[in-house]
């Protein structure tokens, strides 16, 4: 699974992998809706700074979307030092539209990644 990842600033985008997300989506759990996210804005970071330290992650400080696309839905998310898209993804788009507001929504010290 790939996340496209473009920094501001910059005149192309680059593909990163995304770690850890399962497969099928019509499985996912709010947990691996939090691991998409974070391995999304993880891979921004890589882009934006290679070779750095990987940041303690907190879903906050970014726009996100999903957007109906042939075969599924995308999620995108933007911030002030650049986007991220992946997709698409083979889920009804409401129903991943509520896991990751649920997501974002939670209490701030359960979504610490170390």
């Amino acid at each position: 699974m790939d996340v496209d990842v473009w920094v501001r600033g910059t005149n192309h985008a680059r593909t990163e992998a995304l770690r850890g997300v399962p497969e099928n989506p019509l499985t996912w759990t709010d947990a691996d809706v939090r691991t998409l996210l974070t391995e999304m804005l993880l891979a921004l970071e890589r882009v934006r700074n290679p070779g750095g330290d990987a940041p303690i992650v907190t879903l906050r400080g970014f726009s996100w979307i999903v957007s109906a696309d042939k075969g599924g839905v995308l999620v995108h998310l933007e911030m002030q030092t650049g986007t991220a898209s992946a997709g698409p993804f083979a889920i009804d788009q409401a129903s991943l539209t509520s896991m990751i507001a649920r997501v974002v929504e939670a209490p701030v010290a359960s979504q610490t990644v170390h």
